[in-house]
């Protein structure tokens, strides 16, 4: 069974509760209604119920009478949200009547039902900007424990099953963290690994990359991803990582060997994350285009609950597939 089918039938069993807040756009009233029809969650639409009522006979869609949808203007737990996000913003200044304003804003809303515990996990960005996602995000939901920074992982799945896991290779970060710390990186690798546990279900191996093999190359920019691959190992001792490794090292079992001899992960490596934002986005749009490789993602890793930011490009089968992703991500933390 390929990956997403396999996604989308663990997506089948767990059953979340995931919010679109922007019901009123095409592309996810339609993503709605296939994910509906294939039981992969619980659908929650924010919107206005007539529009989306509207739109749903227009397009002929029979399922949407069965997500519940929230009109952003007038619910019936409005008001303790605003509680909520004035106690949660009170440091920061915020008054009940800015909060009454933005309350309103469905992504706010979106994030508020998740910090409540009314949603399991969110699908945006169809039709906003990753900032404007990841905003009330921030303010609300915030990081998972130990974890201070927000990283974009691609799930790649190539041609060649010689490759990483049968294929599957996941790249991070990137798409949201430029220019990480030595701590923030191996933050990164500690969450690239539960998206590998809790997503494509296979356990971590992980090559922190670099331009230089286990010494082979002497720079600051190489003791950083030595200081991350060390701070990651202490953060989380369980996990299989190995670093400083160039990408071929990683890869290609053969040169694993001869550049970087008793090493676990070289050559074997099913995760492998980038220095910078920079190396990390080159590399998978390379990979996607020139190796035929299926690029699934962004997947927002380090988030306190799944809360996943579509590209303003995106499908409706990319939609589809995030609903089914994020439900993963959201049985995953359960348990």
């Amino acid at each position: 069974m390929e990956l997403l089918d396999r996604i989308k039938q663990n997506a089948k069993k767990y059953n979340q509760r995931i919010v679109l807040p922007e019901g009123y756009e095409e592309r996810n009233i339609k993503a709605a209604d296939i994910a509906i029809q294939e039981g992969l969650a619980q659908i929650i639409l924010i919107g206005d119920p007539e529009q989306i009522k509207a739109h749903s006979e227009k397009l002929g869609l029979r399922n949407i009478s069965k997500a519940r949808i929230i009109n952003p203007l007038s619910h019936d737990k409005k008001e303790h949200y605003i509680d909520m996000m004035v106690d949660l913003r009170k440091s920061k200044g915020l008054t009940r009547e800015e909060a009454s304003k933005l309350i309103e804003d469905p992504l706010y809303l979106g994030v508020l039902m998740i910090k409540n515990g009314d949603a399991d996990g969110e699908v945006s960005g169809a039709d906003h900007s990753t900032g404007d996602v990841l905003r009330p995000a921030f303010h609300y939901v915030k990081t998972a424990p130990g974890i201070s920074v927000v990283s974009g992982a691609f799930i790649m799945i190539h041609p060649d099953k010689k490759f990483g896991e049968n294929g599957v290779i996941i790249f991070a970060d990137g798409a949201v963290h430029p220019d990480p710390t030595e701590n923030e990186l191996a933050e990164i690798a500690v969450a690239s690994a539960n998206t590998a546990r809790a997503i494509c279900g296979f356990e971590p191996r992980i090559a922190m990359l670099s331009f230089s093999t286990k010494g082979s190359a002497k720079h600051p920019m190489v003791d950083m991803v030595v200081n991350a691959t060390r701070i990651a190992k202490e953060m989380a001792p369980d996990l299989q990582i190995d670093g400083e490794l160039q990408a071929d090292a990683a890869l290609i079992e053969s040169i694993g060997k001869s550049k970087a001899p008793g090493s676990p992960i070289a050559g074997k490596a099913n995760v492998l994350i980038f220095p910078d934002l920079n190396s990390g986005n080159i590399a998978y749009k390379l990979v996607q285009r020139l190796a035929g490789a299926e690029a699934i993602g962004p997947v927002l890793q380090g988030m306190a609950a799944p809360i996943n930011d579509l590209s303003r490009g995106c499908s409706v089968s990319d939609i589809v597939s995030m609903i089914a992703i994020t439900a993963n991500q959201a049985a995953g933390r359960k348990k």
